[in-house]
């Protein structure tokens, strides 16, 4: 029977901590134990991953003692919540701690919650055995007990399997079907790797016999570019003043361009916490097994950052968790451990590739990290994120940017290649040749920013020849292009991309002030562009106090000039939101205007049609670029995880 073992019998009734047990009513007279030898115990799941289990071939019989990426049975970790039963509120009506936010889910108790709680677990089948005497009982141990589940169906329904439960000979014979869950994702693989090994025992008249197989839980993945986005989040204020209404009305112009883009689902918005920076408190992922007919099951699971201080990711628990979407976020986070850095738009993922002997089918996650203090993200996040086994987090050189997240410079777009994907990147050189080009065309006295202003802010007066003979621009987008092409080299390196492969868009990069200011990000910036001062909500400008680094604090920074960190001066392009295969939304650019045409837009629209890309644009400016952040920071997107996870088509 394939890789199966024997069945393995002996002379006395196994007993054991980890036994569950059960004994029934005897159903005949009895008969002589296993007169005619052991019968086999046949134990099935759904090993190679169609949908079903094979009880009347062989199809699932290899390698189901084993487990491998490309084969082997799965089971989800059962963390949504199908009949919202669970609270976020205490009886008094105080919100619930954090901890208890995240206990609560429908592998947190012993029943099963519904049809839809039932899709959820994974199938095991045990074959009929037609002979197995009357006096016989079954005995299932689950290796991995803690955090998986098993349940037996009944002709009550499906019964949690206990210790004080048997299989009874008439089940036996008739064939046993039980569901499997997990009630957790994989954390750290030194302390649980995720298996299950499931094992059936039956004994009469003293002697036993058994079969076993091992499943393992769904490995937590971040979505990439490849898979078509379904639905786009975003934060949404309250409130009537100037900031408020532009970021409204950032928030009206989202829906609209995603309906353009196909994308009939409206908008998810975060509406409790104020917290405008969507992309960088969640990170949306998913858990996934084969279901019946071959479609695939998919749970979404929403990654809370790992900023126990950040109130937002609450919301993912009050509003998002329910029926398909489950929560997970990591504890034991240090306080040494740099903030900004645990911000998920400083997560992003590679699409599926295969390169040097190493395939990554599901993609490969990036994260930044600053090489210059030795700071990286959040231990328990990356022992997590590496500890599912299939997207190895790679890291990147973040510390030459003021917020330090991977999408401020860093993007992959899908395209009509063998790869299928293209690497786009932040080109500071491109935006310093505009400058200069118009500039000898006799326009450097140009604004250099086109945005209007208002009664209450007025418009940027700085012009063409002034940035160019700042004291700063130049040499700090010199040291941006630099520190782009070192990551840039890591990247062809580790995926074998080429530099025909490479979409390169006009960025330009700027220090907080020319006196390179620390604290507040975004008045310095104000001020040096010539802007007065912008009405911004207290809980806007306080976080954007926390995106800065904390450079000094554990005596980390070593004795010398302060780093030069930088964050957007045009828009960021490439820190816009992919809303379809060819359809991409970027940070409306307010360049330079000449002859009727903003420069960088141009170019910017440019650089993407050559990548088979449309482009539209949404203002961002006073709303999220001010605070160091553009589109992306401010926008989330929840995509189609209906394919296979363990093969790359």
């Amino acid at each position: 029977m394939g890789t199966r073992r024997h069945p393995q019998h002996s002379g006395s009734t196994r007993t054991t901590a980890l036994a569950l047990t059960v004994v029934g009513a005897v159903m005949a007279p009895a008969a002589p134990a296993f007169a005619a030898g052991p019968p086999v115990v046949d134990l099935r799941a759904d090993v190679n991953r169609d949908g079903k289990v094979d009880v009347s071939g062989t199809s699932d019989n290899a390698g189901e003692d084993t487990w491998t990426p490309a084969r082997g049975a799965v089971f989800l970790p059962n963390i949504d919540d199908d009949t919202r039963r669970c609270p976020v509120k205490t009886p008094t009506g105080k919100p619930l701690s954090d901890a208890k936010l995240a206990a609560c889910n429908d592998g947190s108790d012993n029943i099963v919650n519904g049809s839809t709680d039932l899709a959820d677990l994974a199938r095991v089948r045990s074959l009929p055995m037609a002979a197995v005497p009357a006096g016989a009982t079954g005995t299932v141990r689950v290796d991995g007990g803690r955090r998986t589940r098993v349940f037996v169906k009944r002709p009550g329904g499906w019964a949690m399997v206990t210790p004080a439960t048997r299989l009874t000979a008439a089940e036996l014979r008739a064939g046993v079907e039980f569901g499997v869950e997990g009630n957790d994702v994989i954390r750290d693989t030194k302390v649980w790797d995720g298996r299950a090994v499931i094992r059936l025992t039956v004994t009469a008249g003293g002697r036993s016999t058994s079969d076993e197989i091992t499943l393992r839980v769904a490995p937590l993945l971040t979505h990439h570019h490849l898979q078509n986005a379904q639905q786009v989040m975003v934060t949404k204020v309250p409130g009537n003043d100037d900031w408020a209404r532009r970021q409204q009305a950032f928030v009206k112009g989202l829906g609209t361009e995603a309906r353009a883009a196909g994308i009939g689902t409206p908008l998810i918005t975060f509406d409790r916490y104020q917290d405008i920076w969507a992309q960088d408190f969640v990170e949306p992922a998913y858990v996934s097994m084969t279901g019946p007919g071959g479609r695939r099951h998919v749970m979404r699971v929403m990654l809370r950052s790992a900023q126990p201080d950040r109130e937002a990711g609450r919301e993912l628990f009050e509003k998002l968790r329910g029926s398909g979407v489950g929560v997970v976020q990591v504890s034991g986070v240090r306080d040494s451990e740099e903030w900004t850095l645990n911000s998920m738009g400083n997560l992003e993922t590679i699409p599926p590739y295969t390169h040097g002997g190493r395939s990554y089918p599901a993609g490969r996650i990036i994260q930044g990290e600053r090489k210059d203090i030795g700071s990286k993200p959040a231990r328990a996040m990356r022992t997590l994120l590496k500890s599912q086994g299939l997207q190895d987090p790679l890291l990147l050189d973040t510390s030459w940017l003021h917020v330090g997240h991977v999408d401020e410079f860093v993007q992959f777009l899908p395209a009509d290649t063998p790869r299928g994907w293209r690497i786009g990147v932040a080109d500071p050189e491109a935006g310093l040749r505009l400058l200069r080009e118009a500039r000898e065309a006799g326009h450097g006295g140009t604004r250099m920013f086109s945005v209007p202003g208002s009664k209450d802010v007025p418009a940027p007066r700085e012009t063409i020849d002034q940035a160019l003979a700042s004291r700063y621009l130049v040499q700090d987008n010199r040291m941006a292009a630099q520190r782009i092409r070192a990551n840039l080299e890591i990247l062809k390196r580790e995926t074998g991309v080429t530099d025909a492969e490479v979409v390169r868009v006009p960025a330009l990069y700027t220090r907080g002030s020319e006196e390179g200011e620390r604290g507040d990000t975004m008045m310095p910036r104000l001020k040096r562009m010539g802007a007065g001062e912008i009405p911004v909500p207290d809980s806007v400008r306080e976080y954007g106090q926390q995106k800065e680094l904390r450079l000094h604090r554990d005596g980390r920074r070593a004795a010398g000039p302060e780093p030069v960190m930088t964050s957007a001066y045009v828009p960021g392009a490439v820190n816009g939101v992919l809303l379809g295969r060819d359809r991409y939304l970027a940070p409306r650019q307010w360049g330079p205007v000449i002859n009727g045409r903003d420069v960088f837009t141009e170019s910017v629209t440019a650089a993407y049609a050559q990548a088979g890309m449309k482009v539209s644009y949404i203002d961002d400016w006073y709303t999220y670029h001010l605070g160091a952040g553009e589109v992306h920071c401010g926008t989330n997107t929840l995509r189609d995880a209906s394919a296979a996870w363990w093969r790359s088509s």
